[in-house]
């Protein structure tokens, strides 16, 4: 009886508990191929389950999606946090490490530009549970960016954060529309020089 209880517990902790599978699959058709294009049905297929257990888990195909972005979120936020201790001292070292690293996730072949850009345009119902998560994670990676620019001394923190903030969904769309030999593959360029500017504009007060 033990043995069999061992087996039964290396068993499901190798195997993803249905919520974990369900909510995988979701995040790699949503990206791959829209949000609207994708049915439960396909999810609960894909994930080895069935709808009954998915609608058991999130409840709705909107909660679904607005859990999907929170996932998303979560991965940004943690990336910006470890770049941030590594570039603690330095946070125009640390914008610029962040869209290094955004412009080589642009650069990969199956990157569609950012998931949660992708997901707003097809949100446009401001009720929608997911429609706020975007909302709230773009104001507050924006919030960042300016924090990072005030810390580093540089003019019209505020301006320049905005900037930065545009370019950077601006190259997410032109990588879709265009392709990746587009302007948005100059993006660590061109925010370099505009943050030289503004240290040139600094100095010259």
């Amino acid at each position: 009886m033990a043995q069999l209880k061992t087996t039964q517990s290396k068993m499901s902790a190798a195997e993803p508990r249905p919520r974990a599978r369900i909510l995988a699959t979701a995040r790699d058709l949503f990206y791959r191929d829209g949000i609207r294009a994708v049915g439960v049905e396909a999810i609960a297929a894909e994930a080895g389950t069935n709808k009954m257990t998915l609608y058991r888990n999130f409840g709705s195909k909107e909660e679904l999606i607005a859990e999907y972005l929170r996932g998303e979120v979560g991965f940004v936020e943690a990336h910006w946090d470890a770049l941030s201790a590594r570039h603690g001292d330095d946070p125009k070292a640390l914008i610029l490490a962040w869209l290094k690293d955004m412009g080589q996730l642009m650069a990969r072949p199956e990157s569609r530009g950012c998931p949660m850009v992708n997901a707003a345009i097809e949100l446009p119902d401001p009720a929608h549970p997911g429609r706020k998560v975007i909302e709230q994670h773009k104001s507050a990676m924006r919030d960042r960016l300016a924090s990072a620019c005030r810390k580093a001394g540089l003019a019209h923190p505020e301006l320049l954060a905005d900037q930065i903030h545009m370019l950077v969904e601006g190259a997410g769309v032109c990588l879709q529309s265009v392709g990746p030999e587009g302007p948005s593959h100059r993006l660590v360029r061109i925010v370099e020089a505009l943050l030289e500017s503004a240290e040139k504009t600094k100095r010259g007060r």
